[in-house]
């Protein structure tokens, strides 16, 4: 079966969030396979490069002493989000407040931590700040705002957040695992350096184009992450932060050697082309009669009918809905004009 199996074409893959890794990361993840930054005391090499990623990372969103590593993906760095805010307080029954649109992530983060999930509606894909501040209380440990959901691509009023985090003495989370590589490029306020925000998610892996597995979780400061760490004692170093313990420095390396190799030029080259394309795709499904949610960021929503979509699907185009069933591209950096051009030839067959 391997011999004969080949990986996943991207040819016409519209709605993942992952895409081909740059060329230099692909080869850094093969180099350093094997070795394993959970274990940092015999590892040096790829601990020296955790450091260097989340260096870059702090400068992407605004952080200028970041501290925190390189998860598996914006799932852990959530999860992990949310146990510093519950292990930090005081309160016997913690509550989060999110907006409706924050990923499913942190339902499972509830889940798994004991906490409570409290979701605000939103208001024109946006979070409801009125909303959000009916259901704080001094039990809130987490105030949660996305920066580019997942759905969408829309982007919560992050500055306001904080402010709602702070009058009840709560951590401010930002979930920026997809939007924070094109976020830099915009006018939008979402990361450190606009407004208190505590820890932040962004995923080399996505936008990134660092290999699979390389999420990013980032801390203000080192005090919040010591809220994780247990004793390590048959390691060479002596506490572990992280949720999984053993990983491969793989994602680690990719990450280094794509943001090394794209920041801050590649990516804003990537932003421009990526936006240029969700402006072109919805406009084209505009013109053909198709309510049309965004671009905020480059993602697009549209109201295609379900047998449309199957349709599309025994075509070969891997696409998928959101919570309300729109059809929903995400213009990654494998998403060329010419895919964009034939998906919309297909549609018109159709």
């Amino acid at each position: 079966m391997l011999q004969r199996a080949e990986p996943q074409d991207f040819e016409r893959v519209l709605s993942s969030m992952c895409t081909v890794p740059h060329p230099s990361a692909r080869e850094a993840a093969e180099r350093f396979l094997a070795t394993n930054p959970g274990d940092p005391g015999t590892y040096e090499t790829v601990a020296d490069l955790e450091r260097e990623a989340v260096d870059y990372l702090g400068d992407i969103t605004g952080l200028s002493d970041p501290a925190g590593y390189v998860a598996s993906g914006g799932t852990e760095a959530n999860l992990q989000a949310i146990r510093i805010a519950r292990n930090r307080s005081d309160t016997d029954d913690p509550n989060v407040v999110a907006p409706v649109h924050a990923h499913f992530s942190f339902t499972k983060a509830a889940d798994v931590l004991g906490v409570e999930l409290r979701t605000a509606p939103a208001t024109d894909y946006h979070a409801n700040m009125e909303a959000m501040a009916e259901l704080v209380d001094e039990d809130t440990v987490c105030v949660v705002g996305v920066a580019g959901s997942t759905e969408y691509g829309y982007v919560d009023p992050i500055p306001a957040i904080a402010d709602l985090a702070e009058t009840v003495d709560a951590l401010c989370h930002v979930d920026a695992a997809w939007g924070g590589f094109y976020l830099p490029f915009t006018d939008h306020d979402w990361h450190f350096g606009h407004a208190d925000v505590d820890t932040m998610t962004i995923d080399p892996h996505k936008v990134g184009q660092a290999a699979v597995p390389a999420g990013g979780l980032l801390a203000r400061d080192r005090s919040l992450l010591d809220e994780l760490a247990v004793e390590t004692p048959y390691l060479e170093s002596t506490d572990q932060l992280t949720l999984t313990g053993t990983r491969s420095g793989a994602g680690v390396a990719s990450a280094v050697a794509a943001m090394e190799s794209l920041w801050p030029a590649g990516y804003e080259q990537q932003y421009e082309t990526s936006m240029a394309n969700a402006d072109w795709l919805a406009d084209q499904l505009t013109a053909r009669g198709h309510d049309v949610v965004g671009p905020e960021l480059p993602l697009v929503a549209a109201d295609l009918s379900m047998p449309m979509t199957d349709e599309l699907r025994d075509r070969g185009w891997r696409v998928s809905k959101t919570g309300a069933g729109e059809m929903r591209v995400v213009c990654m950096p494998h998403v060329t004009r010419s895919m964009l051009r034939s998906f919309v030839a297909d549609l018109d067959w159709y």
